[in-house]
Formats: C-alpha cells, sequence, structure tokens
C-alpha cells in the first residue's frame, strides 16, 4: 500500500456572506501559511472547496472553517492521497459556488428531504422511485447506482433546460424522484429548483456519493464502478482509494487503459474522446505543455501551467 501523505477535504455549505474579499483574505493567507493547496469558491450564498495538506493541516483548516462558521459537519468529507493532489492554491469569488444560472434555485430558502446512507439502498430499491444522476455524462459514465437515470448534460447550468423538457413531456409533480451527485452540492440546486416549480417528492442523498461510500459496507453496496473526483486522482473506488482511471490533459475527461491504447491517445495532447475535436493549433499548444511538464518533472520541479480545478461536486 502507498504511503499517505496528503489528506483531502471536500466541503460546502449553503449560508449568506458578506465582504466577499475579507474571506477571500482570510482564506489565502491561512491556506498559504498551512501549505494548504486546491480550490476553494466564495459566493454570496455559501463556500465550496476542495484542498489537500497534511493531516494537521487539514485539522486545523476544519477549526478555522469552524470557528467562522462555515462548517457543515455532514458536508466535510476526507479521503487521501500518495501524491499531491493539487499543483497550486486558488481562492475565487463567483456568481454561485456551484453554477446552475438559476435564481429560483436556492438551497437556503428551499430544498428537498434529505436522505442518510445507511437508507438510500431502501429508497431506490422501490420500483415507484425515479434514481436521477445529476452529475455529468462524463462522471455517469465510469460509475453510478443501479437503475439510475442520468440527464444527459455535460454541464450542470444544463440541468433548469433538462427540467423543463421533461416537465412539459412525462414527469409528473408527484413522482418520487431520488437525486444523487459527488458531494451533495448539486443536489442542493436541483432539488431546490424542482421544489419551487412545484414537485412534491424530492429526495437527495446527504453528503452524496463519498458519504455514500464511506457509511455504507462495500458488500451491501448498490454502487456500481467508481466516482469521478475533480483533482488528479481522477476517481475514487468504494474504499476511497484512487481507482482504476487516468485523466486525459486534453479534455479533462476520464480515461481508461484501453482508451490509452488508441492512435488517438497522446499523453498530455488527446484521447478519443477529443482527438476529433482538436485544431492542430490546440494540438501543438498541447504538445508544447506537456514537453514543458515532462522537462520540469526530469527537474524534479512543478509546472506552474498543471491545471486543478473545483467543478462541480
Amino acid at each position: 500500500m502507498k504511503e499517505i501523505k496528503y489528506t483531502v477535504a471536500a466541503f460546502y455549505k449553503f449560508r449568506s456572506l458578506t465582504n466577499l474579499e475579507l474571506y477571500q483574505d482570510d482564506f489565502l493567507n491561512f491556506l498559504q501559511d498551512q501549505k494548504i493547496k486546491g480550490t476553494v469558491l466564495l459566493a454570496l450564498e455559501g463556500i465550496n472547496g476542495i484542498v489537500a495538506g497534511s493531516s494537521e493541516a487539514i485539522e486545523n483548516f476544519r477549526t478555522f472553517l469552524q470557528d467562522n462558521n462555515l462548517l457543515s459537519e455532514s458536508d466535510y468529507k476526507l479521503s487521501y492521497s500518495s501524491k499531491e493532489p493539487f499543483p497550486r492554491l486558488k481562492v475565487k469569488i463567483k456568481d454561485e459556488i456551484v453554477s446552475i444560472g438559476n435564481a429560483l434555485a436556492d438551497p437556503r430558502a428551499i430544498v428537498g428531504e434529505y436522505i442518510q446512507p445507511e437508507d438510500w439502498n431502501r429508497l431506490i430499491s422501490d420500483d415507484d422511485v425515479m434514481v436521477l444522476d445529476t452529475r455529468n455524462t462524463y462522471e455517469f459514465s465510469i460509475g453510478t447506482f443501479k437503475n439510475s437515470i442520468q440527464t444527459e448534460t455535460t454541464n450542470f447550468r444544463d440541468f433548469p433546460k433538462w427540467l423543463e423538457e421533461i416537465e412539459d413531456s412525462s414527469l409528473k409533480k408527484d413522482q418520487k424522484i431520488a437525486m444523487f451527485c459527488t458531494g451533495g452540492i448539486r443536489c442542493e440546486k436541483a432539488s431546490s429548483l424542482m421544489k419551487v416549480k412545484g414537485f412534491k417528492n424530492i429526495y437527495h442523498l446527504k453528503g452524496g456519493i463519498l458519504n455514500y461510500m464511506d457509511k455504507v459496507d462495500k458488500d451491501e453496496t448498490l454502487w456500481n464502478g467508481e466516482c469521478f473526483v475533480f483533482d488528479d486522482r481522477v476517481a475514487l473506488n468504494h474504499d476511497l482509494e484512487v481507482g482504476s482511471f487516468d485523466m486525459c490533459h486534453g479534455c479533462r475527461m476520464p480515461i481508461t487503459d484501453n482508451d490509452k491504447r488508441s492512435k488517438k491517445y497522446q499523453k498530455g495532447i488527446s484521447c478519443p474522446n477529443c482527438f476529433d475535436l482538436k485544431t492542430p493549433d490546440q494540438k501543438k499548444r498541447y504538445a508544447d505543455r506537456q514537453k514543458q511538464m515532462d522537462l520540469a518533472k526530469q527537474r524534479n520541479q512543478k509546472h506552474i501551467g498543471s491545471k486543478s480545478d473545483v467543478r462541480q461536486r
């Protein structure tokens, strides 16, 4: 087993904030002092982030969140990595901490019913329940719950359009819907929007897939596959250990060993998902970037152009 060097904390909390620039400065100063890297998003509606550092530093960060009334215990999840998951630290001010692009969605005002991981299997085993995966297509492709359907979106901002289309056709307002995502935050927004629109029986998995994997025994799981995460580990298995997927640094999609045997795979440049979508100029730019990364690795240095970010948990 690889030595565990880094503790990874994924967290969010919906809470009305003001003076975002002051919060930004406080976070930057604290995280830099603790040598923690990753991404923190701040907005008027709250906080969202994923960061990594030593176990002591991450425990200090948990106390920092608690002292600032920004800690939601059930939405603060730890996992571990033998390599540094993030190349640098970013603290950003955004319009939303997870972008749905619809002002009606406000979890501070209304939200669906939370379902604890221990009760999730019983709920989604009910034939009357629609199990809805609110994540993106590439996440769904490497793992999901048994019998779930996906919104066929590549960006969470497409969810309102999907809802509008299905609302006008087959979806009844009294349909029981059990939704889930990686860490719970997207379901907060999606369930809020659905409740505002009059859907009566909306449930969502508290703490998301990561909380389910932590709380439900592997022998009892209804999860199939791996869970995509938003850092250089790419995906986690049910033991919350690094899974079997790599990442294409041309399109940020998860790829398998079989994908890497394709003629369309070029390390750091393209994969079967994006090869035909990249222009010659893009491929040249990515090739130059990969060359610089390889040279930096030979010198045992970090390449400053490396990218990693919080997207949508």
